[in-house]
């Protein structure tokens, strides 16, 4: 990927092959002075403020010493807390801290009573830390939330697991920044879960090591370009049956919403001809959607369509009969809500599902994903890539496991994190549009992978553009969605389209 992340493990394999070649303490100099020039870039225009930089026992302190020594240097009034601790620090941080102290830098006891910060430095704790902050570390941390400056992280905002985008300990904190400068390589809890709250905007130092020193990566941040190929600009001479049908399968009585919903995502993504296959007897209408076409599900002919299987599907024995037919059938399917709620209470479900041979998409919010593995949301929660990755392996399906950095998951382990979206996609209806505009690119013939990563990025980018736009988040509505999918559908097929019609 363009964009790839590293596991904790990965980056601290690349540091000590690093490490061989390099003289000691070079690559905390490194950062050192990628973090200042991060930190003078936010100060433009503001340095007759002090700046306060954070220190913690560790190496991600020796970062923050060595970033204080060069902002002293730049004639910056920088004023360091430096949170030694019990241990003896390493060699490379022993000398940071000398470094520090001999430049224009000025050291504290405790953080003066200055609210005017033109900057706080997170250099707390990296991605070493295993343990909630605790004492004197978690005060520090929510008085920083109190600060009405730019924070920046160095590394991973203290109390953050880099991983899996959880704050560490049930009741643990972590440091909200405005920024995060991280080291080497990007990591995937910057970019999924708490980790959209705390990390802010993301910039990557490699810090100059050689690209062979990297293991190779198995996560990244989406983007269009693992879907551009697919975008392909419509032949004048086209018909409706060259883009697929598509039938969405829910709406139970009460909740046939769901389906049109769905429905109208798909019609938007492009679909040729859209089902609105309902379980129990609805108005056979939509009036803003017209060209909807409503079925009942009981004698509903599945051959030869793409299958939305769930929205508003409910748990009775017609919605049984219908998820078991849509499982066994030649078609590709897009599983969500009540059909994977369904799923999960039947292992012989599951089993007809894992033995499928057409693509299968699956996509569960983390209360689902945690139902169809038998574990907590909160479990899910603190490890989304791993559940992804798991939920995948199991029902052989590409999974897109929803929520802030939605995960995309395929069965041999890649990964992709979802950059786009925002809060007003936290709505009712949201999912069932992302289902119906993920099951119109499989009905025109895209591969699972690029379909769901397509979906979920113009899922979220769609939103973006409402939120641009005026529209929310709060109060944005899922009924808003479906129209500026296809607007950013269209604009991705106008940018990178055009070079593939022939």
């Amino acid at each position: 990927m363009d964009n790839p992340l590293y596991s904790v493990a990965q980056i601290r394999a690349t540091e000590a092959a690093a490490a061989e070649t390099l003289e000691p303490g070079a690559l905390m100099r490194a950062a050192g002075r990628a973090a200042a020039d991060a930190a003078l870039a936010l100060l433009d225009g503001a340095r007759e403020r002090p700046v306060l930089v954070l220190a913690g026992p560790g190496n991600n302190g020796g970062d923050a010493l060595e970033l204080a020594a060069h902002l002293g240097e730049a004639g910056v009034d920088v004023v360091v807390l430096h949170l030694a601790g019990s241990g003896k620090p390493s060699p490379e941080a022993a000398q940071s801290l000398v470094r520090a102290h001999a430049s224009r830098a000025n050291f504290a006891d405790v953080a003066p009573d200055v609210r005017d910060w033109a900057l706080v430095v997170d250099g707390l704790f990296g991605i070493g830390l295993a343990r909630p902050l605790e004492g004197r570390y978690r005060d520090l941390v929510l008085a920083i939330d109190r600060v009405r400056c730019p924070v920046l992280a160095l590394d991973v905002p203290s109390g953050l697991d880099a991983d899996s985008g959880s704050v560490i300990g049930p009741n643990g904190v972590a440091v909200r920044a405005t920024h995060t400068i991280t080291f080497i390589g990007d990591k995937p809890g910057l970019h999924t879960a708490e980790g959209r709250d705390h990390a802010g905007l993301v910039q990557v130092a490699g810090l100059g090591l050689d690209a062979g020193l990297y293991e190779p990566a198995q996560a990244g941040i989406a983007s269009p370009a693992l879907f551009a190929s697919l975008l392909s600009p419509r032949r004048q001479n086209s018909h409706k049956g060259q883009f697929g049908d598509l039938a969405v399968i829910g709406g139970a009585r009460g909740m046939a919403g769901a389906a049109v919903l769905a429905a109208r995502g798909a019609l938007y993504a492009g679909a040729g001809r859209v089902f609105a296959v309902t379980i129990d007897p609805v108005q056979a209408f939509d009036p803003l959607q017209p060209e909807l076409m409503f079925r009942l599900a009981h004698d509903f002919d599945m051959a030869g369509r793409v299958l939305v299987l769930g929205p508003g599907m409910g748990g009775a024995m017609e919605a049984m009969r219908a998820l078991g037919h849509g499982i066994d059938s030649a078609a590709p399917i897009l599983l969500d809500a009540d059909g994977l709620n369904l799923v999960a209470a039947s292992t012989e479900l599951q089993a007809r599902l894992t033995h499928r041979q057409a693509p299968t998409v699956v996509t569960p919010h983390p209360l689902e994903a945690a139902r169809l593995l038998g574990r907590s949301a909160a479990e899910v929660q603190a490890d989304r890539l791993g559940t992804a990755r798991a939920l995948a392996r199991r029902l052989q399906a590409v999974v897109v496991l929803k929520g802030a950095g939605s995960v995309v998951a395929r069965p041999d382990g890649e990964v992709a994190i979802n950059p786009t979206g925002n809060p007003g996609l936290a709505t009712g209806g949201s999912g069932d549009v992302l289902a119906g505009v993920c099951g119109a690119l499989l009905a025109q013939g895209w591969p699972a992978w690029e379909a769901a990563v397509g979906a979920v990025w113009m899922h979220g980018a769609a939103a973006d553009r409402l939120v641009e736009q005026g529209v929310g988040p709060v109060g944005m509505t899922a009924g808003e969605l479906p129209a500026a999918v296809r607007s950013v559908l269209n604009d991705l097929i106008r940018e990178h389209g055009h070079a593939r019609f022939r």
